[in-house]
């Protein structure tokens, strides 16, 4: 989708004279819109397995590596935690729940595109624990933020078990029958 996109000092420009040709004008670009599909096969084929990390038989990536990635290829992301009022009216960055466990939630948009996830502050065991401190539900909030970030493909693989994106992985199959896969 193809959206029209103003150069900063032509509006200045337009407003200041009142020019009637704003659409003729050489300084108005086409941008196109980004979409979900285009994030996604941008960010699935980046190959994660170098920077997989390994915790009790789990993988996971770094959330400052995986938002890195991000960066470099989206420079606009942005990300929102929710915050939520307990029932005396204060404000936690965690959903409390009555058996005193907690949840985290984190939106990250890319643009107009937004994916949220949720997560329960865990221990190393991966359970839920029952009022957690503010280290456990930080570290919480930033193992969220790789899932959502996930959600537009930059390691999605890793969640469903796998070492390498798809890609890669009909990419070796293909070279392995190959005596160029060894030169």
């Amino acid at each position: 989708m193809k959206a029209i996109v103003p150069l900063t000092n032509f509006v200045h420009s337009f407003w200041a004279n009142n020019d009637e040709s704003i659409f003729n004008h050489k300084e108005y670009i086409m941008a196109d819109k980004l979409t979900y599909k285009e994030v996604w096969e941008t960010l699935s084929k980046v190959d994660c397995s170098e920077h997989i990390e390994k915790k009790m038989n789990l993988s996971y990536l770094s959330w400052a590596w995986a938002w890195g990635v991000l960066m470099e290829h989206y420079a606009d992301a942005q990300l929102t935690f929710q915050a939520f009022t307990d029932q005396d009216g204060i404000m936690r960055d965690a959903m409390f729940y009555p058996d005193g466990s907690a949840s985290v939630h984190v939106t990250v948009s890319i643009g107009d595109l937004a994916r949220s996830m949720w997560l329960p502050v865990m221990d190393y065991k991966n359970n839920a624990i029952s009022n957690p401190s503010a280290r456990q539900i930080s570290d919480a909030k930033m193992r969220c933020l790789v899932k959502a970030i996930a959600l537009f493909g930059l390691g999605h693989y890793i969640y469903a078990g796998e070492d390498l994106p798809i890609q890669d992985k009909k990419e070796t199959k293909e070279n392995s029958g190959s005596a160029d896969a060894f030169n």
